[in-house]
């Protein structure tokens, strides 16, 4: 590790610290200013209650600013930090706004010009902040070289996912694991930072405890059961240290708490979209006079196929024909399914389903039972998904993409089953808005595909794979 790496994680506080600083301090003004001395009884509040006024909105900043990963200076995109900030900026505004109008009974219903004008400071200054840290991150630490380390899975898929992102990786070289152990070595001993995909454990417990030896940065594309691994609890009963793996899914108590969520937020989602709704039923109807939902058999817990409901979006079918992925730029896709596409507003009617029982508001994307199958006969753990209900949204969307290939949707999916909580769900449903105004997470498969899978997937033997 070099002597600028060593630093990086203070920068980045540093730089986190003062944006939380300068936005609690333009609060704090306005707070003096507008709010401090108006309560309900026409007195000024006690010194010690400004402190906690102003406290407590200097942690709604950071915890939605974590929630949104608004301080990942070094891994987010321009545009990705940009949007996370502006979010917490406004979640934590109208939360303290809220707060701000409880204590004085609701009587500043009616003052919110400083909030917003505050709102319009805060987002300048935070979009400012990301991209002069971002400017300077690249500046202190440019994209570190790789050496991609690979069994016999074709590797041209991950390079180009990691070549996306040139302001952070650059793959120098990309060797197979059949050069031999010391010739691996010597390689490595030119780089101080690998990545290995798709080798035996053997030979990745080796070069991982050489890299460890030799203070060599080491990533690693994950296998199935590293995914399990790190979900494990420990026990300390003695001298032998114990990883427990329950392997049994959510306990009763988790199940009744996600299922009145899901009544809870399905009822208040149908209240407040029926509007948009409304809107989208009558363009849908207006431009060709077609049905108006589309429905079709899909997957969750335990196999159980039910019907999911969805705005149509495309062209009336003719009968009988093959279903076919969405594309790129598909031309079956109508100018109104364009735009509620983009923006998801196609999936409003699976909130009827989340009340009925067939989905949950998190959880695995429903695939399918056809395209399941056909997973499913190269990736055979791709079943593991139907271990909880399918979702509206998950941990596959959030952090993947409609054409993301089934092998990394089921990682994904798998990360959220095994570490499943409560505080989780209520993240993901957080990081759902972000993920509306990110086009790439809309995308069809390209032109050359047939489904997501024919994306090359592990073909490696048994103990490879797993």
């Amino acid at each position: 590790m070099n002597q600028r790496d060593q630093y990086k994680r203070l920068l980045t506080f540093a730089a986190s610290a003062a944006l939380l600083l300068i936005l609690t301090g333009i609060f704090a003004w306005v707070w003096y200013h507008f709010f401090a001395f108006s309560n309900l009884n026409g007195k000024p509040f006690y010194r010690r209650g400004h402190w906690v006024v102003i406290g407590l909105y200097l942690l709604l900043l950071f915890l939605f600013g974590r929630l949104f990963g608004g301080f990942n200076v070094g891994s987010s995109r321009v545009l990705e930090g940009i949007y996370s900030q502006i979010f917490s900026v406004l979640c934590s505004n109208f939360v303290i706004y809220l707060i701000i109008c409880l204590i004085a009974t609701f009587r500043f219903l009616t003052s919110v010009e400083p909030i917003l004008i505050m709102t319009v400071a805060d987002c300048i200054v935070a979009v400012g902040w990301v991209l002069f840290t971002r400017w300077g991150y690249v500046k202190l630490y440019p994209p570190r070289k790789l050496l991609l380390i690979h069994g016999d899975y074709d590797p041209q898929n991950l390079i180009r996912k990691i070549g996306s992102r040139k302001d952070k990786y650059d793959i120098a070289e990309a060797v197979h694991i059949d050069m031999g152990m010391d010739e691996l070595l010597k390689k490595i001993d030119h780089y101080r930072n690998i990545l290995l995909m798709d080798i035996p454990d053997k030979t990745r417990n080796t070069l991982l405890k050489y890299c460890f030896r030799e203070n060599i940065r080491c990533y690693c594309v994950p296998k199935l059961s590293d995914i399990m691994v790190k979900s494990s609890s420990d026990i300390f009963l003695f001298d032998t240290t114990l990883m427990l793996f329950r392997n049994m899914g959510m306990t009763k108590g988790q199940a009744f708490i996600k299922r009145c969520f899901d009544i809870a937020v399905s009822l208040i989602g149908l209240i407040v979209a029926f509007p948009f709704m409304l809107i989208i039923a009558v363009c849908i109807k207006a431009y060709d006079k077609g049905p108006l939902f589309f429905t079709q058999d899909r997957l969750t817990k335990d196999g159980k196929i039910f019907k999911v409901y969805k705005f149509r979006s495309m062209k009336v079918a003719p009968k009988n024909e093959a279903y076919v992925m969405t594309r790129k730029d598909d031309d079956r896709i109508t100018p109104i399914g364009k735009i509620i596409r983009n923006i998801h507003f196609d999936e409003l009617p699976q909130l009827i389903n989340i009340l009925k029982g067939d989905m949950s508001i998190v959880g695995p994307r429903p695939e399918c039972p056809d395209l399941t199958e056909k997973y499913s006969q190269i990736v055979p753990e791709f079943k593991y998904r139907l271990k909880v209900k399918g979702g509206l949204t998950g941990f596959a969307q959030v952090y993947g993409k409609y054409n993301t290939t089934p092998y990394d949707k089921l990682k994904l999916d798998l990360m959220y089953i095994e570490n499943y909580s409560f505080l989780l769900d209520i993240k993901i449903l957080f990081l759902t808005v972000k993920i509306l105004f990110q086009k790439e997470n809309t995308e069809g498969i390209e032109s050359w595909q047939t489904s997501a899978a024919t994306v090359e997937l592990p073909k490696e033997p048994e103990e490879i794979r797993k």
